[in-house]
């Protein structure tokens, strides 16, 4: 069990390490001296996690291969925002794993993992956190602001407080890591008007 929780340690570092921003790193320092010793909670297999194992398996990104060996280990469908978004809850899996509520407990830091069915589309948010996106796994047309491009496998997009975001995953679907830093607060985070959402739904 302990190389397990090593081996998802050093996967989760490789994409914080890679974005050389301050808070980025310091992430990555809190996860190597806590650990995720609380990560060890049996899940529930279901159709999404053998996707996701599947995506994974798939993928280039140095951190899947880890994800993948240590993937039992990671607390999938701890979703902290589930109340905002309402029934869009229906297209992902989320995986948090530190924030100030746990698994690795952080008062100002959140990170964790996300995945997104394929084709499907999560509309325009934004929240008061800074934040990073590490596509580990499959590819999406992403918006940030005012930009509006296919990302894929290996790409990191940053969004500063409070910037409107959204993304459409791709035929494979979408795999990412994501982590906050600054105000993590939960009460900011809000679906914006999106006339993308309209059309789609």
């Amino acid at each position: 069990m302990t190389e397990a929780v090593q081996t998802l340690i050093d996967a989760l570092c490789l994409p914080l390490l890679a974005e050389t921003r301050v808070e980025a790193a310091r992430t990555a320092l809190v996860l190597q001296e806590m650990g995720p010793q609380q990560l060890c909670i049996p899940q529930p297999q279901t159709a999404d996690h053998l996707a996701m194992r599947s995506l994974l398996a798939q993928s280039c990104h140095p951190a899947a291969s880890g994800l993948l060996a240590a993937f039992d280990l990671i607390p999938w469908g701890i979703n902290p925002v589930a109340a905002q978004v309402g029934d869009r809850g229906s297209m992902y899996v989320v995986a948090t794993l530190m924030g100030p509520e746990g698994p690795v407990p952080c008062a100002d830091l959140r990170m964790g993992l996300y995945y997104q069915r394929p084709n499907t589309y999560y509309g325009l948010h934004n929240h008061d956190a800074d934040e990073t996106y590490t596509i580990l796994a499959g590819s999406a047309i992403w918006t940030a602001g005012e930009d509006t491009q296919l990302r894929e496998t290996g790409a990191q997009i940053h969004h500063p407080s409070l910037m409107p975001h959204a993304f459409r995953a791709g035929p494979e679907g979408l795999l990412t890591f994501w982590r906050w830093s600054g105000d993590v607060n939960l009460h900011s985070y809000t679906m914006l008007g999106d006339p993308e959402v309209v059309l789609t739904a």
